[in-house]
């Protein structure tokens, strides 16, 4: 048995993050999130003295890609989920769905902790309506020159029920030629958001903030968002804290030096804002805090695509901003339902680039009723503290191979299932 990750596969480059895109290594990468900000800026400053007919040009763009998100986000769902949930239910039996259900529990938890403080504290800071003008299309000045209809297949809650049958079906049946179908329709629409959907997606922000400039409304946007940017910031922080005050009351370690040891990964995290690229320092951290080699080698990989509290936390607060923001009142019942169907859609996002925002826009368009230019508003909050959210992500992983430790003991060590299970999990995550 070996605790190092086993190398990607060849035809793949290692996956950057949720947000970035694997380029040739000769040439320096620009991640994403510079990309933004160069498209928030330009767009912000173009907006200010563009002419009718180039507003009337970025709307055009900005529907077309929005259209095209509304038509791929369901396939998406489907091909993502329904894999995953097939994989979960094969080679480790209990351990493997014990992890599974911690790492949801922990990323739900999360979104609880997100509302509660969203829906006691923004409507105190923000003002109630204060972008109105800009998320409701109706009051939009520049119309697009044309548009095209691009239907989905099938709707969102439609895809998840699909994904659900399909996945729990194939976890009943030996895997054949189903199963690769799935995998294979995986990689393919891998390549769709990778090569086609994140490297417009700075197109798609530089023209929904000229839209915005356009309209005389940007410069509150922003100063808005900031605040709540450093809210959430605040609230993964308290996250991680929770995280480990539990894990440590289960494992009775102590929980303050439990994260301080995993120090180190939520740096590397931040410098890479990819769970997958991270798996190797989150593994010598998680050895380092006394968790079982056999354990730690079944928990990280896998906690690495299922575990996306810090991304919930992130959604959840955006999400309630922009409601709030926008004149709308906030249903916490609809939001407790938004966030379970969240910690789900999400649980092979972090395959994915950009995969963990772009899935969710599908809930946020279907289940919270938001435009087009709120979702362009989530995708740039999301983006611009990404790194942050892949950091608490990868941290937390730490206190799940805690809880592990201490409920698995020495139940999982020599079980070659299991850890040839998290070496084809690490594999996955980095291709």
């Amino acid at each position: 048995m070996s605790s190092a990750v086993p190398p990607s596969h060849p035809p793949v480059s290692p996956a950057p993050s949720e947000g970035g895109v694997a380029s040739d290594p000769r040439r320096p990468r620009i991640g994403l999130l510079p990309r933004i900000l160069v498209a928030i800026a330009l767009g912000v400053a173009v907006g200010l003295v563009s002419p009718d007919w180039l507003a009337r040009l970025a709307v055009t763009f900005t529907s077309l890609f929005s259209a095209f998100l509304g038509f791929i986000v369901p396939v998406l769902i489907v091909a993502l989920v329904a894999p995953a949930i097939a994989e979960l239910g094969r080679g480790a039996g209990r351990w493997l769905g014990l992890t599974a259900s911690i790492a949801y529990l922990s990323t739900v938890l999360g979104g609880f902790l997100s509302l509660a403080v969203a829906v006691a504290l923004f409507p105190r800071i923000l003002t109630p309506g204060s972008i109105g003008g800009v998320t409701d299309p109706s009051e939009a000045t520049a119309a697009p020159f044309f548009e095209v209809e691009m239907g989905p297949p099938f709707g969102v809650m439609t895809a998840l029920l699909l994904a659900f049958v399909l996945g729990i079906g194939m976890t009943l049946i030996p895997r054949g030629v189903m199963q690769r179908g799935f995998e294979e329709l995986r990689t393919v629409i891998e390549r769709v958001v990778s090569g086609l959907i994140v490297p417009l997606l700075p197109v798609y922000i530089f023209g929904i903030f000229l839209a915005m400039a356009a309209a005389g409304e940007v410069f509150t946007v922003i100063a808005t968002f900031l605040g709540v940017i450093l809210i959430v910031f605040a609230l993964t922080v308290v996250l991680l804290l929770l995280q480990f005050l539990v894990a440590g009351a289960v494992s009775r370690r102590n929980p303050l030096r439990a994260l301080r040891t995993m120090l180190p990964a939520y740096a590397t995290a931040l410098g890479t804002s990819s769970s997958a690229a991270t798996i190797p320092v989150t593994l010598r951290q998680v050895t380092a805090l006394g968790v079982r080699g056999p354990i730690a080698s079944f928990v990280v990989p896998l906690a690495a695509t299922i575990h996306l509290a810090g991304s919930t936390v992130k959604i959840v607060a955006f999400s309630t901003a922009v409601i709030i923001l926008s004149g709308g009142a906030v249903d916490v019942p609809l939001m407790v339902g938004f966030i379970f169907m969240l910690g789900i859609t999400m649980v092979a996002a972090p395959g994915v680039p950009g995969g963990a925002i772009v899935a969710a826009s599908g809930l946020l368009s279907t289940m919270l009723g938001f435009t087009e230019p709120m979702v362009a508003l989530m995708v740039a909050t999301y983006i611009a503290i990404d790194s942050f959210g892949t950091a608490t992500n990868v941290t937390g992983d730490g206190a799940i191979a805690l809880v592990m430790d201490r409920i698995a003991g020495d139940r999982i060590t020599g079980h070659g299932g299991l850890e040839a299970d998290a070496g084809a999990r690490a594999e996955d995550a980095h291709a």
